[in-house]
């Protein structure tokens, strides 16, 4: 069987103008002018959807997820529930990659790794980053290297904390031996091999990120710090470290006057102002982790959840705000599917998996496929 969508406005994140984008089994087999030929071998069942000149945009990879749910810094009864695979459709998300956070104690990569099979099955894409917080790693085979190289759905390690009281206190002796052993065991598996690290307020900030490239052979490329919008000094060391080659993730969490951080929105339009390469910043989105605020003693006073709602939220304020949707797109899609190789997501085009998100005129979702498959309309 063969769908088609007509009359489509496609960006891929590029824009391509109005398409028919025509899909067999998983893949995207075609692209073509509105209204043109393409050649089909006889008898093949055509189904057609009519998306009505609407946009049509690759599925936004969100690669920070907290897919079996975080929290408990304040004890078990703060612990966050797994986020279902109907939150990510309707936030027109279709590839995740799941982690361990604070609690990578009552929290294992074995659940983890069964999170992600469990996505699988509804139709997701979805991988994980081995480890959590804390040194020495929570993994499965008691090495990282050997996660990323023996699991399939492990593409590296994360959130490995730094600059924050709930860290392990990292040395830079340990991120060097965690970042060459994601380096080598990426090599050997051919996957991203990324350290996916948290940032926290702490006043080092991203000095060992600094240190660990002016003292090894490691290629930045290996170290992605998350959560660098969370302060306006560390978002700005954060682009000194784009200059250096480090891919960086913002993180679409909300924002509360005065607190000194950056919109995930104003981060991503700050960055495509600068002269820095547009395929160095991504965004995510937290969902399913706690939010938590903490008293001067590191206690948590409030909490509040994360969602993969916040990508789209963020997309569309970027977009209203003046910045054109082929621009704000590739930090949602492109860049984080090719940062992590996440091989066939992230664009539009024949070959590419067939992971594709339907716009309203105001940004809302319409409908999401994967694999040929809508997953999601919206019932309003």
């Amino acid at each position: 069987m063969i769908q088609v969508l007509r009359n489509a406005q496609v960006y891929a994140p590029q824009p391509l103008g109005l398409k028919d984008v025509f899909i067999a089994g998983s893949k995207i087999i075609g692209v073509v002018d509105a209204g043109c030929e393409f050649e089909l071998p006889d008898g093949v069942e055509v189904v057609e959807h009519d998306v009505l000149g609407r946009q049509l945009i690759p599925g936004l990879v969100d690669c920070h997820a907290h897919i079996t749910g975080g929290g408990g810094e304040d004890g078990a009864s703060t612990k966050v529930a797994a986020p279902l695979a109907e939150t990510y459709f309707a936030a027109g998300v279709t590839s995740v990659v799941g982690l361990l956070g604070t609690d990578d104690i009552t929290r294992s990569t074995e659940e983890l790794l069964a999170g992600v099979r469990a996505l699988r099955e509804e139709g997701l894409s979805a991988w994980c980053w081995t480890g959590g917080y804390h040194y020495p790693l929570t993994t499965l085979t008691g090495s990282p290297r050997e996660d990323i190289v023996h699991i399939d759905a492990v593409i590296g390690v994360g959130e490995l904390a730094i600059s924050d009281h709930r860290s392990s206190q990292l040395t830079l002796e340990e991120v060097l031996r965690t970042a060459s052993d994601c380096h080598v065991g990426g090599l050997i598996a051919r996957k991203a091999g990324v350290l996916h690290l948290h940032l926290g307020d702490g006043k080092r900030g991203l000095d060992l990120i600094r240190q660990a490239l002016e003292q090894s052979e490691l290629p930045a490329r290996v170290f992605h710090p998350t959560h660098v919008n969370r302060q306006r000094a560390l978002f700005d060391d954060a682009l000194e470290l784009a200059k250096l080659g480090c891919h960086i993730d913002v993180t679409a969490f909300p924002i509360e006057d005065g607190d000194g951080a950056l919109s995930a929105a104003d981060a991503v339009s700050e960055y495509l102002a600068s002269d820095l390469p547009g395929d160095l910043i991504s965004v995510s989105s937290d969902g399913g982790g706690c939010l938590p605020v903490f008293d001067e003693q590191g206690r948590m006073v409030k909490y509040d959840v994360g969602t993969s709602a916040s990508l789209l939220e963020s997309l569309n304020e970027l977009t209203r705000s003046g910045v054109a949707l082929e621009c704000a797109l590739p930090a949602f899609t492109s860049n984080p599917a090719e940062h992590l190789r996440l091989d066939g997501k992230g664009r539009i085009a024949v070959g590419y998996d067939a992971d594709l998100v339907v716009l309203e005129g105001d940004g809302s979702v319409v409908s999401v496929f994967t694999a040929a498959e809508t997953h999601y309309k919206n019932k309003n």
